[in-house]
């Protein structure tokens, strides 16, 4: 009876649709924190208006396990201006607690995407109570706010160009030209609510935008050390290390050439476009199939 009753454990525990569950419940928990499943309900079930219809472009953006590509790229990117990034080392706790940070923008982006407008309204301004607090001076001298809508503009476009970038590359499904505008236009109702001036609504805006940075952008030591951490010595598991170095080189394959130097990265365009391009659509599959769509709110009859 007893080895009847191991078999069937064991039986149970190789099921495809209990390994699926299993790993699909850690891999969400580290992303959305130990309250994952109560948030996520909360956010798509609860009835009331959104920002955004179900249509809309950006669901689609980040509903999409590209994000998971893509979020690393943003990382990568912002780090590139001197004093958004003396910001993030000077006030963020992204080594003392990556998780809980990538959990907080992971919450944040669900909510203003995917929550009642009610309920996004109050993301917002949480996040401008805590940035009219976050000052401080770089390293050559020059202060620096959060607050600051010329900061919060560089952040704002380097997340909305690699949220697009990556999603054209590995999402499910690429966005026509004028859902990738549209992408842009819903991302900027969010921009403006955190206090960007007159952000981009459409890609050749974007682009133009991002061009204007770059006079600005260098690599310091604060970016490259970011860099090590989040490339090299992630806090991950042993387990999850193969995983993480496909995501990470599929992150870092997908940013302009331009930033490899200031950052320390290596450029390698052949393996890039075949061995790292076809891993980055391998983990983004497993992804997608592990964590499954969430339900969907009630819709008025």
């Amino acid at each position: 009876m007893d080895k009847a009753v191991d078999v069937d454990d064991l039986r149970q525990l190789l099921n495809p649709d209990e390994v699926r569950r299993r790993l699909g419940a850690v891999v969400f928990s580290r992303v959305a924190g130990p309250d994952g499943p109560a948030v996520r309900d909360r956010i798509h079930l609860t009835p009331g208006p959104r920002w955004f219809t179900p249509d809309r472009p950006i669901r689609r953006v980040h509903g999409d396990a590209a994000m998971f590509v893509g979020g690393l790229r943003a990382l990568l990117l912002q780090s590139l201006h001197p004093l958004a990034m003396a910001a993030v080392a000077g006030h963020s706790d992204y080594r003392a607690d990556p998780w809980g940070r990538l959990q907080r923008t992971s919450g944040f982006l669900a909510v203003t995407t995917f929550g009642t407008a009610t309920d996004a309204a109050a993301a917002v301004a949480r996040v401008r109570r805590i940035h009219a607090h976050v000052r401080g001076t770089a390293r050559d001298g020059t202060p620096y706010r959060a607050d600051d809508p010329h900061l919060l503009e560089w952040v704002h476009l380097a997340e909305v160009d690699s949220f697009l970038h990556c999603h054209q590359r590995y999402g499910s499904a690429k966005l026509s030209p004028a859902d990738q505008d549209g992408y842009v236009a819903d991302t900027a109702r969010v921009a403006t609510e955190l206090g960007v001036r007159n952000p981009p609504t459409t890609t050749a805006q974007l682009k133009a935008r991002l061009d204007a940075f770059r006079p600005e952008l260098r690599g310091t030591p604060e970016a490259r050390d970011a860099a090590r951490f989040l490339l090299l010595t992630p806090p991950v598991p042993i387990a999850a290390r193969v995983p993480y170095a496909a995501l990470a080189a599929a992150a870092v394959a997908s940013l302009p050439a331009w930033t490899r130097l200031p950052l320390r990265l290596p450029l390698l365009p052949v393996t890039e476009r075949t061995a790292v391009r076809l891993a980055g659509h391998g983990i983004t599959g497993a992804i997608r199939w592990l964590l499954p769509a969430p339900r969907k709110h009630p819709q008025p009859a």
